[in-house]
This record gives structure tokens, C-alpha cells and sequence, in this order.
């Protein structure tokens, strides 16, 4: 049985006031500026997003730099805050890569240690200059492969440095990022490993996949040069708190599409009349909806317990992340399948935008792991499992 750790300050459950100013701007400058038709617009376009929005978003409210300390050019805020930016970007189903570049690059060049990495690069991510993801981070996961395998990568001393060898599939934002941190094997182990892609050493091809809001691709390392970040002793570490921190940020996500999946179906059950009557007022319709609801109130616990053990480095991150992982993919799921059936004829169509959020929270539930795998994880994390984690 682990040891048990402190709690979480139940205060830090709390939405600050400033969090709340966060949110009320967010939903604002979303709803102006990041409709569904304007996401539609700018799935067409050679990066998939509105490039001026992701420059606006990390000028004019800083969201890039929330929870970059100042001495690295961000504003010094925690997790907490970002959470917050999160969910809003999950309810207005924003396509720019803010979970690969903010959630997960920044996090784990934070996790590493490395000052010089860390000066190089945050800077440029908080300011919405620089854009970035991870690769080969799976690889390192128990359930993950042991070593290289097919698509892992390798790395190697030439005489001008680190090269990278092989690759990596469905990596986020993999065809547009100018950043890619990397999970390498060399002889004396996994190390991570900073590379900035180009063409000739670095091909990336998208992917065609289930959520276009969320872009992927195969990334091929052919004598990409790279440096290393962190040191070997830490990789494991580094990767496993990324990880743990990207399943916290998509929990958020998944909570702000919950929302929207479940507000916009309230609003259209109370206009769209039958029987002379609002359908909302059928009771039917109320139990659906309030499952929903419910469904979504212990989704919000779980995700703002993950942030608060993210923001505050606690421990429990890993049961925490997990947890949420769980309950935020398969509340994302239920109000999506309501936001539809209960849309009706009109639900099923393109033209509306239910079936985006319906692919978002498809792709979401499998990203970082299956909510099996996560409840296996957590049986062996508290102590309720005695199966090895090779």
C-alpha cells in the first residue's frame, strides 16, 4: 500500500476572484471571436486555426504565459489558472494547439530542470511566438512498449552533437509545431531531447483522424539534430508528470465541452415545442438532462482536484490525473450523445455543430489512455492491485 499524502487545501477547490474575471473574459473573447463557424473556417486553412487568435490570446490576456514563472517571460500564475483558460477553450472548442504547446511542452520543460531549456524556449511559448508538443512520451508509460520498438524514437552521439532516429506516430500538432521534446532511447537509457524540425532530417505527414479540432501526425526522425534537456536520472520522472499534467488539462477541456454540450441543450429543449408544449418540460426529458448534470457536477470535482494537485505539485497528482481521466472522458460522452439525440432530426446533421463536440470527445477518451487502462492504473496506484506495472 503507498503511503498516504497530505490532502489538497479544499480552499484551493475554490474559483478564485481573479479566476472568475479569467473565465467571464475568456467566454467573452470565444464567443466574438471562435464560433463554429469560425472553427469550421479555419479547419480548411494550412494550420488548422486562426493563427491572429492564437497571437491575440497570448497578448492580450496572456494566456499562453499563465503558468510560466516570470523569470521565463510568463506571468507566474499556477496550473489553476490555466485550468481555467482550458475549459473555456474545451466549451468553445478552440483548434489552436493549446494543449500540446501550453499543457504539455511547457510542463515538461518545467519538469526537467533545465534552466537553459527552459530560457531558451518559454519565453517564445509564452508570448504565442513558439509553438510545441512531445513525442515518444507513451513509450514511456508501464502499459507502454519496452524500448524503441516500431515507432520509437533513438538517439546518438554524431560528431556535431545529438542526432534522432526513427519515429513517432499520432503526435499532437505533430505537422505544425516548431518545437517537438522527444522520449529517446540512447545506450545508457531514455533521455529527452529538444528538436526544432526541419524538412530534410524532420518529415511529418498529418494524419487523417476523427477529431479535425484536434490535428495529429507521423513524425519521422532521419538524423534529426537535437539537444538534450533535463538529465537521464530524471526522464522517467519528467515524462510521467507531463503526462499526469496533460491528463489534467484535457479533464478541463472535457469539463468545458461537457457544459456547452449540456447548456445548448437545455436552451434548445425549452424553445422546441411538441404537443403544444416545450419538450424540456416532458419528464423524460428532465431525467436525461439531469443525469447529464449530475454526470457533469462530479466531473467539475474531479477536474478541479487534478488542477489543484497540478498547481500545486502534490503528490497525488498521478491518482488525481487518473481519476479525472475517467470521469471527465465518460461525462464528455454521455452529454455529447444527449446533445444530439435530444437535438433531434437537426442533431445529426453537418450543419450543426453537435458532431464536432461528439468527434472531440471521442478523440479526448483515448488520448492519454482508455478509461480501463486508467482504472487499472489507479487500482495499482492505490494499493488495490498487485499486477506488475511491466
Amino acid at each position: 500500500m503507498h503511503p498516504r499524502h497530505p490532502e489538497i487545501d479544499p480552499q484551493l477547490l475554490s474559483e478564485t476572484d481573479e479566476q472568475r474575471q479569467l473565465r467571464t473574459v475568456l467566454r467573452d473573447f470565444y464567443t466574438e471571436a471562435s464560433g463554429p463557424e469560425d472553427v469550421r473556417k479555419h479547419l480548411a486553412t494550412p494550420r488548422g486555426y486562426d493563427e491572429v487568435l492564437w497571437t491575440r490570446l497570448a497578448g492580450e490576456i496572456g494566456v499562453h504565459g499563465l503558468a510560466v514563472p516570470e523569470e521565463y517571460g510568463g506571468s507566474g500564475f499556477t496550473f489553476a489558472e490555466l485550468a481555467v483558460a482550458l475549459e473555456e477553450s474545451g466549451r468553445a472548442l478552440y483548434c489552436a494547439p493549446l494543449l500540446p504547446t501550453v499543457a504539455l511542452a511547457a510542463h515538461a520543460l518545467l519538469h526537467s530542470g533545465d534552466r537553459e531549456a527552459c530560457e531558451r524556449y518559454l519565453p517564445r511559448i509564452a508570448d504565442g511566438t513558439l509553438t510545441a508538443t512531445v513525442a515518444g512520451f507513451d513509450a514511456g508509460e508501464p502499459e507502454g512498449p519496452e524500448g524503441p520498438g516500431e515507432h520509437g524514437v533513438t538517439a546518438e552521439q554524431g560528431g556535431s552533437g545529438w542526432v534522432l532516429r526513427g519515429q513517432a506516430d499520432f503526435v499532437l500538432d505533430g505537422a505544425g509545431a516548431d518545437l517537438i521534446l522527444v522520449r529517446a532511447q540512447t545506450p545508457a537509457g531514455a533521455r529527452l531531447f529538444a528538436c526544432e524540425p526541419t524538412p530534410d532530417t524532420c518529415p511529418r505527414t498529418a494524419r487523417r483522424v476523427l477529431d479535425e479540432t484536434r490535428r495529429q501526425a507521423l513524425v519521422e526522425f532521419r538524423g534529426a539534430p537535437a539537444t538534450a534537456v533535463g538529465t537521464a536520472e530524471i526522464t522517467g520522472d519528467t515524462v510521467s508528470a507531463t503526462l499526469d499534467t496533460g491528463r489534467a488539462a484535457l479533464a478541463a477541456e472535457q469539463v468545458g465541452g461537457s457544459g456547452h454540450a449540456l447548456d445548448a441543450t437545455v436552451e434548445f429543449t425549452a424553445q422546441r415545442h411538441q404537443f403544444g408544449r416545450p419538450i424540456g418540460s416532458f419528464q423524460a426529458v428532465k431525467h436525461r438532462l439531469a443525469d447529464v448534470l449530475v454526470a457533469l457536477e462530479a466531473a467539475r470535482s474531479a477536474s478541479a482536484y487534478a488542477s489543484a494537485c497540478a498547481a500545486v505539485g502534490s503528490p497525488q497528482l498521478p491518482v488525481a490525473a487518473s481519476a479525472a481521466a475517467v470521469v471527465c472522458s465518460e461525462t464528455f460522452r454521455l452529454a455529447t450523445a444527449e446533445y444530439v439525440q435530444l437535438h433531434g432530426g437537426i442533431g445529426f446533421t453537418w450543419e450543426h455543430p453537435a458532431h464536432l463536440y461528439v468527434r472531440r470527445a471521442r478523440g479526448s477518451e483515448v488520448l492519454f489512455g482508455t478509461a480501463d487502462r486508467h482504472r487499472a492504473r489507479l487500482a495499482e496506484l492505490i494499493g488495490l492491485s498487485t499486477r506488475s506495472a511491466a
